[in-house]
Order: C-alpha cells, then structure tokens, then sequence
C-alpha cells in the first residue's frame, strides 16, 4: 500500500478545463507532469467533490479537490560544510542570503551543493521537519537564479507560523530586478494568471486558465535600455516575477529561462553571460514565538553593483 506524504486541498477560484492540465498547476510546487497527475488520477489520489474523476473530466472553476501526495522516493542528504551568509539567527529562526546558483533543496538532478544539504552541516537535527525529509526547515523557495533573502524554520512551531503567514501574505518579499528595455511609468501593477507552459514544463506564462497573481513594481532607476524595479510580490506562484516581468515585455536580464532576458540585452549589457539580475533584497515577517515584527534588507551582489556602474 503507497504511503501517504501529505493531502493537499485546493479550493478552486476560476480555474478551468481538463483536470490533469488544471492540476498540473496546482501542483506546480510539486514539479509533477501531466503523465504523473494521470497515474495518481488512475491509482485514485485525487478527488473533485469528493469523487474520483477521470483525467479529462471538465472542470467549471468552483470544484475543491482533494490530492494525495505519495511518499517521495528516499534522498540522503548529505551535510556538506558550505559557507552561509547568515544575516540572523535565533532559537527559532535563521535568515539566508542565498547566492546566486544555489539551489534550495536536493532533487535527484540536484542531489548535493543545495542550501538544505549546507544547513543539515550547520544545525543538525535543529531544523523543522514536517514529515518533510527532503526540505527540512525550508519555508519558502527562491529560484536557483535568483539571490537573496529566505528564512529558514529551526523547529516545527516555527515552520507552522510562517507558513500561516506566507499563506495569508503577510509575509513581505521585495526584490530588486534589472529588466530590458526603458519602463515608462513610475509605479505600476501586473495582474494576470499564471499557468505552467504547454510546451515547456519546466517554464510558467500567463494564461487565462492559471492561478491567480499579483505583482507590484517601482521603477528605481533607468538606463539607456534598461531598468532598474523595485518588485513586490502579493501572490506567490512559481516563477511570478519572471512572468510578470516578461508579460509587460521587460523580462530580466540574462534569465536563462525566459529567453527574451538573454535575446533583448543591449548596450554595455549585449554580451553579458553572467545569469539573471533579480535579488531577495528585503523580507519581514512577524517572529513566530516573540510576536515582534522584524524586518531585514541586504546589499545587492557585487556582481550586480558592477553592472549598474557600466550602465551609469
């Protein structure tokens, strides 16, 4: 009998269509593929209403579905003694600054080098767990591409209250992003639902079908073709600001994924090959013991200052 990890409910707000595609984006967290969702419909995981539907069943938006999430295959992790910028730290608590190309947690494609694998060196078993073998003390995810803040939980009361606040938003995320291409107004708001790309699963667009999402963004600073923004997130889907970023037609530059932040580089900028310029830059959050609110903000890389000096 398939052990159970965990039961997610998804209480639909829209979204539409066949159910496998529908939830491949709801599970995107999961990475799971559209063939996956079909084995876990077929093996009876998944619930629309309380009853087990077939993959093409059509869905109108206002369904709850219930998904069964197995067991994950074992990965050891193994604690590697890889230096941490550790901006603070408590009994509860410890704020990263992650660096550029470093991935959160283990994978089978990514199995070593990862923040988890330098956090089990660092703290040991002082981590939040949940069940969660693979991500302990992980609360939030920043994408190997991008540096910056992330806060980490050292026990399971922890975890359990900064995830009530990313859940609820708010817990605030700022990031700082160099894009292509002048951007006109001062301030600005992106609204548009985000799906996973048919044709590229490891890539997210924007599509009439996704989940809802919500970027705001500031501009800080422009250049002869680019921009400097400051954005914040109010909804949290995979690869938001990304999408958001490229949908209004100025994508980050040097994202290797969305490739017109590779394709429209100019200037001093056009044959920069050195990854995509967005940074965590500040992060607050109530302390989930104290109740104090607390607030942190890191410098930009230097790689990213040296840019913005070409460019001034």
């Amino acid at each position: 009998m398939t052990k159970i990890k965990e039961t997610k409910k998804f209480e639909l707000e829209g979204e539409v269509g066949r159910l496998d595609k529908v939830l491949v984006d709801l599970l995107s967290e999961e990475t799971y593929s559209r063939s996956t969702i079909q084995k876990l419909l077929k093996n009876q995981h998944i619930t629309v209403d309380g009853v087990h539907q077939k993959a093409n069943y059509k869905l109108n938006g206002s369904e709850v579905i219930n998904v069964e999430i197995p067991e994950e295959e074992q990965i050891n992790i193994l604690p590697e003694d890889i230096l941490l910028d550790i901006v603070y730290e408590d009994d509860d608590v410890l704020v990263i600054n992650k660096p550029i190309d470093m991935v959160v947690h283990p994978s089978k494609g990514h199995p070593r080098g990862t923040l988890v694998n330098a956090l089990v060196y660092y703290l040991d078993d002082n981590l939040s767990n949940n069940e969660d073998t693979v991500r302990p003390g992980i609360v939030h995810r920043i994408d190997k591409d991008t540096s910056g803040l992330i806060v980490v939980a050292k026990n399971n009361h922890a975890h359990q209250k900064l995830s009530e606040q990313l859940e609820d938003h708010s817990m605030g995320r700022t990031y700082v992003a160099l894009v292509n291409e002048v951007i006109e107004t001062p301030t600005g708001i992106i609204e548009a639902p985000i799906n996973r790309d048919p044709s590229n699963r490891i890539k997210y667009t924007t599509n009439h079908a996704g989940r809802y999402a919500l970027t705001h963004f500031e501009v800080l600073e422009t250049f002869a073709h680019n921009t400097l923004v400051k954005v914040e997130l109010k909804t949290g889907r995979t690869h938001q600001i990304r999408v958001h970023l490229e949908f209004i037609g100025h994508p980050i530059v040097g994202d290797p994924l969305y490739r017109q932040g590779v394709g429209q580089m100019k200037g001093q900028l056009a044959r920069l090959d050195d990854g995509q310029f967005l940074h965590a830059q500040s992060l607050h959050f109530v302390h989930p013991t104290s109740g104090e609110a607390m607030n942190f903000e890191t410098d930009l890389p230097e790689r990213f200052e040296e840019v913005l000096r070409t460019l001034r």
